[in-house]
């Protein structure tokens, strides 16, 4: 089961072509003095590179994916250029999450980035089986966090699914609030 989520759209670009043909239209339709072509042209696509620059940047930088590694074999998940093998989330923790009872720890940092969740993202609580939690910014966290189930393997070290095996407390288990 593959899940990609696209980081960005190509709404605001053509959104913004629409307004620029519409004026383009007016300019012509309209009585008095045109704006010279070459003028028109240079602004198509400058006003047009820039904003197309943009969603293309979002949409690699953000685009999460649940799926098949390079390799074919492990399924990982990708938010970006990072990436992380489906083997390493405690599955545990994140069925904890899906059910209200767990949640992330402050200062957890973005999974693919950045300071903090892209605007109109929620942060999905990813905790690995190391102990150490991250947010995957998504947009439906529901179906990412079924995706992830899903694809995930049966946990390691015959601990079940996905938990670290370690008792409450030692190293590697405690966040950054220490819980």
């Amino acid at each position: 089961m593959e899940h990609v989520e696209p980081g960005g759209s190509w709404q605001p670009f053509w959104l913004v072509a629409g307004a620029l043909g519409l004026l383009l239209v007016m300019d012509l339709v309209l009585p008095g003095p045109d704006v010279p072509p070459l003028l028109w042209a240079l602004a198509l696509v400058a006003v047009l590179g820039i904003v197309a620059a943009g969603v293309l940047s979002a949409r690699r930088i953000w685009t999460v994916r649940v799926g098949p590694g390079d390799d074919g074999a492990a399924p990982v998940l990708s938010v970006g250029r990072e990436r992380v093998p489906l083997a390493d989330v405690d599955t545990g923790h994140l069925e904890a999450v899906r059910e209200g009872e767990a949640g992330v720890d402050a200062g957890a940092p973005v999974l693919g980035g950045g300071w903090s969740l892209p605007r109109g993202r929620t942060g999905l609580p990813l905790r690995l089986t190391d102990g150490r939690t991250v947010l995957v910014p998504t947009r439906d966290p529901a179906a990412l966090a079924r995706a992830l189930l899903a694809a995930a393997p049966g946990g390691r070290d015959g601990t079940g699914s996905g938990e670290t095996g370690a008792s409450p407390g030692s190293p590697g288990t405690e966040g950054t609030l220490g819980s």
